[in-house]
């Protein structure tokens, strides 16, 4: 982590705080929303392997594995960056109170 000589203020570090916690937040979504996704396309792809002679015939395992993790981490960077985004108009919006 780099550190600066010049002292930052109480509002500064709140603002660094809100920020740390809107990327922990994201991460926790897109995580969730890989999840989801890995399933939802594991299952009709794993089936169609099992079940069309076309996808038998064409789709070896890394086809398989290329279609379950591009549909994942799509799913995760998404997720994550819309949620960073909402979560930083919130913080663009955020009145301390004092």
């Amino acid at each position: 982590m780099r550190r600066s000589f010049v002292a930052s203020s109480p509002i500064e570090d709140e603002k660094i705080r809100r920020s740390r916690e809107c990327i922990q937040e994201g991460v926790r979504a897109g995580a969730k929303a890989a999840a989801v996704a890995c399933v939802v396309s594991a299952v009709p792809t794993l089936t169609a392997v099992r079940v069309l002679p076309w996808a038998k015939a064409n789709l070896n395992y890394t086809a398989q594995a290329l279609i379950i993790s591009a549909a994942s981490i799509a799913a995760y960077f998404i997720t994550a960056d819309k949620t960073i985004l909402e979560c930083a108009r919130r913080n663009a919006q955020y009145k301390p109170e004092n």
